[in-house]
């Protein structure tokens, strides 16, 4: 039995009470606690806004617009922060086994999507996902649905030190909240399910509750 993303997230979340030092446990309850205090639901995209048709680039560096996805129908876009991100390594097998096979079998389209520039192949490699890996340059989409923040710690970086914009390529702190995002052909939104918390991320089940095209598949 497939178990659930709350589950798998509890458990990763029991591995580090169990080797994390106090007051690295409470930097990162902190800042999700201020992301979800900080969350306006209403500031981003709601159903049925339109979005731009941006570009998105695969892990080949092969370009995909929004209308190429939507051509035939709705798509799913999967909101990642970045590919060493320990949840989102979580999440996408997760995914992978939740959604991958109803959603091909329903020809739905499924991407996983971050700011990273170019796309880090190893989230792909280690887990061998079925569905493509893009990146959102100049975070169009992302801005565009209201998804991105700002770590609340954005200290000073100095020439040569790694950090979460060489990281992501944008040399930026600004990064992707996970989301969950079901587009209609017409490039609208039908739903958007944001994560402020990265620990508490959308359920499959919820995302095929969304698409009737899946049980009428399942039925034909």
């Amino acid at each position: 039995m497939t178990t659930t993303l709350a589950q798998r997230f509890a458990e990763l979340q029991a591995e580090r009470e169990r080797t994390w030092q106090p007051e690295q446990l409470a930097g990162n309850a902190r800042q999700r606690a201020a992301l979800v205090a900080s969350f306006d639901p209403a500031a981003v995209a709601q159903p049925g806004s339109l979005l731009p048709d941006a570009t998105l680039i695969d892990a080949d560096g092969k370009a995909v617009t929004l209308s190429d996805l939507v051509a035939h129908g709705p798509a799913v876009l999967v909101f990642f922060r970045f590919a060493g991100c320990p949840a989102c390594n979580i999440a996408l097998p997760y995914y992978d086994e939740t959604l991958a096979a109803p959603l091909r079998a329903a020809a739905i389209p499924l991407v996983a999507v971050s700011a990273q520039n170019p796309v880090d192949r190893g989230i792909i490699d280690r887990h061998g996902l079925s569905f493509p890996v893009a990146g959102d340059p100049d975070y169009v989409l992302s801005r565009a649905l209201g998804i991105t923040f700002l770590p609340l710690d954005q200290p000073a970086v100095a020439p040569g030190q790694p950090w979460i914009g060489t990281t992501l390529g944008t040399n930026s702190y600004e990064i992707d909240q996970p989301a969950v995002l079901i587009i209609n052909a017409d490039r609208t939104v039908r739903q958007l399910w944001v994560s402020p918390d990265w620990l508490a991320r959308t359920e499959a089940g919820e995302v095929l509750a969304a698409l009737p095209e899946v049980s009428a598949q399942a039925v034909a």
